[in-house]
């Protein structure tokens, strides 16, 4: 399953890339994209466990950046 998120506030393409390879290393997670100019992330996953990978990548974002919200 893929699916598109609109983010909010994140701040800089540096914490845009931690995010990317943090969410990247979810286990199930086959594809992570997380876009700074586009204030988007882009998750590819496994389908049957996919809302417990999204609960994962929330909270590393807001690990990395603690103002950016996630749009789900």
């Amino acid at each position: 399953m893929k699916k598109v998120y609109k983010l909010q506030d994140l701040d800089c393409a540096n914490c845009a890339a931690k995010m990317e390879r943090a969410i990247a290393k979810i286990d199930g997670v086959t594809a992570a994209d997380v876009s700074f100019m586009a204030q988007r992330m882009t998750i590819e996953a496994d389908d049957a466990r996919f809302d417990d990978i999204i609960k994962q990548a929330v909270k590393v974002c807001k690990k990395v950046e603690p103002d950016c919200r996630i749009i789900l």
